[in-house]
């Protein structure tokens, strides 16, 4: 019988996710920076990003490559390289002030109460220990347990994430997996201890579709099966499509909109949240031989300082106002953007 580990929020499994009302934030996030210094000059990967998710909640972060995704995760973990700074006016999850954590207390955080599954499992693994050695770590750091109870706990989640042979795996190395049961290790290596907020860096980008499948709809189930709160980072649209709650759509640096997944698809409010859908090949639109949509321009540089909308020099729609620094607009109560033109509420958020 395997080991029981609960998340400590006493999470609730609703499919579907929560409505603003119904859960309490886990993560809460407000003008979150992260500064690099480089030869050429200062990098403003993360330029004042605000957002917050609940429990049960699967939020997406979704963008470009290089457009600061992959660095707010690594900021969310306190995992930057040295040459980073991190300042944020909130950075809280649940009860506690992840900005002012003492290095032993952010070791007794993660992977215990937050873990995170990274994108490529053959460097995240060591290749020098077993299957079980890795998985039976976490448990054993973070919970007063016996090795035969932490042996359990792995054995039943490499089977609940879909791990043939479960028991005979642990005494494997990663190189005798494929790419797929590579990941679903790290899922259940990020479940070990029943974290209440996963955070999940492009985990299936390096899959082929079928088993990119499997792993989404693994994954959506898991989430909902222990209540557990989700930020998962991708650049694929029709992944967002397909497992989200919710859409933080980000550009150089800054989240741009925000909003219920559905909501986005059919009424996105920003030029860029627009672009991207329009650059989504779709059958009966995309005109064979024809060379598919794509945004004109390139991604501005963020070393030094910026001024105005980092989009509009790309943007059809672009006009003097844009030269000035766009306020974070409320569209609904659940829908945000930050753009000069998207003016539909009387206040900024």
């Amino acid at each position: 019988m395997h080991t029981a580990i609960e998340t400590t929020g006493g999470a609730n499994p609703s499919a579907g996710g929560p409505s603003e009302g119904q859960a309490e934030i886990v993560l809460e996030v407000k003008n979150l920076r992260v500064d690099l210094a480089t030869p050429r000059g200062t990098l403003h990967a993360v330029r004042g990003i605000d957002f917050s998710v609940r429990r049960g909640e699967m939020l997406c972060l979704v963008g470009e490559s290089g457009c600061g995704k992959s660095m707010t995760s690594l900021a969310l973990m306190d995992l930057l390289p040295r040459n980073a700074v991190r300042r944020a006016d909130t950075l809280r999850f649940r009860d506690a002030d992840l900005l002012s954590l003492s290095p032993r207390e952010r070791r007794a955080l993660r992977g215990s109460r937050m873990a995170m599954i990274f994108q490529e499992p053959m460097t995240s693994l060591n290749p020098s220990f077993t299957l079980g050695d890795q998985l039976c770590e976490t448990l054993l750091a973070h919970r007063k347990v016996s090795k035969a109870e932490a042996r359990d706990r792995a054995v039943y989640l490499m089977e609940r994430v879909g791990i043939p042979m479960a028991a005979d795996r642990l005494r494997q190395y990663p190189h005798q997996l494929s790419g797929g049961l590579r990941q679903r290790i790290m899922i259940a290596m990020a479940l070990m201890c029943g974290p209440e907020l996963i955070i999940a860096d492009e985990p299936t980008t390096a899959l082929d579709v079928t088993i990119q499948a499997q792993i989404l709809r693994m994954l959506r189930e898991l989430q909902q099966e222990f209540g557990t709160a989700v930020v998962f980072i991708t650049h694929d649209l029709g992944v967002v499509a397909r497992i989200a709650d919710r859409v933080a759509v980000m550009y150089a640096g800054q989240v741009v909109e925000t909003a219920p997944v559905m909501e986005l698809f059919h009424q996105p409010c920003h030029p860029y949240t627009r672009g991207l859908l329009e650059c989504i090949p779709i059958a009966g639109r995309t005109v064979p031989g024809e060379p598919l949509q794509a945004i004109p321009g390139v991604v501005p540089s963020l070393i030094g300082p910026q001024q105005g909308c980092a989009f509009r020099n790309r943007c059809n729609q672009c006009h003097a106002r844009c030269a000035q620094e766009p306020p974070y607009v409320a569209v609904t109560s659940q829908h945000a953007v930050r753009c000069v033109d998207a003016l539909m509420a009387e206040e900024p958020v």
